[in-house]
């Protein structure tokens, strides 16, 4: 049977339903920032930026821009009512003092126990980028991962054991993919649904890991 990946919209989508409501949530750089255009109707999330933004709403209309307010990607944001802007210092002690919910990140790769490796490949040429991901994998109450599963050379970004220089040990609750979402539990990987089509046998050779399935009944 084949089957179609999410798109980055779709994947986005797919993250927005599972914050709850009334959670503060920060949006890594990159497709973590799509989430805050998907945040479903009467749920009240509050989204903070690490550069001193609390209460960012969606991405603004095409030439409604402001590029005076803008999150941690240097891109332009809007206020929702009540929503403040501030120093980053202040923003830094948000993140390290536990009063984030939920941080969404990107990675460059994640192990089956919630290593995660997102500032720099470690290979020569290559611009390492930390910014406040060390402070928000360990500060936030939990940590997800949003990213394509695999590379473009077909390689999967879940791994056994991180090889590219880490973020934080054992920080990765769920990986959010294009085909896949995962637990990672200190057992290992543990599946919360593929997208249609993708069956277990055919995920874990893409993986090259085991994946736990036992807790889904037939259907789901």
């Amino acid at each position: 049977m084949t089957y179609a990946r999410r798109s980055k919209d779709a994947l986005a989508r797919r993250v927005a339903q599972d914050i709850f409501d009334g959670a503060y949530v920060n949006l890594g750089i990159g497709m973590p920032t799509l989430v805050a255009n998907h945040l479903p109707a009467g749920v009240e999330v509050v989204l903070h930026s690490e550069n001193g933004i609390l209460g960012m709403g969606p991405a603004p209309a095409e030439g409604e821009e402001d590029y005076d307010l803008i999150n941690a990607g240097k891109q332009p944001v809007t206020l929702l009512p009540g929503g403040a802007f501030f120093h980053h210092a202040d923003s830094f002690a948000m993140m390290r003092g536990g009063h984030l919910d939920i941080c969404v990140l990107g990675a460059f790769q994640v192990s089956a126990t919630g290593d995660l490796a997102n500032w720099s490949t470690g290979e020569p040429g290559a611009i390492p980028a930390v910014g406040g991901a060390m402070d928000l994998a360990v500060g936030a109450r939990q940590t997800w991962v949003m990213m394509d599963l695999l590379t473009k050379q077909g390689a999967s970004k879940i791994v056994e054991r991180c090889t590219y220089p880490l973020t934080g040990l054992a920080c990765v609750k769920r990986i959010y993919t294009d085909l896949a979402t995962f637990e990672c539990t200190p057992a290992g990987l543990r599946l919360v649904d593929a997208v249609p089509g993708l069956g277990a046998a055919e995920l874990e050779s893409l993986v090259g890991l085991p994946i736990d399935t036992r807790h889904l009944t037939q259907g789901d």
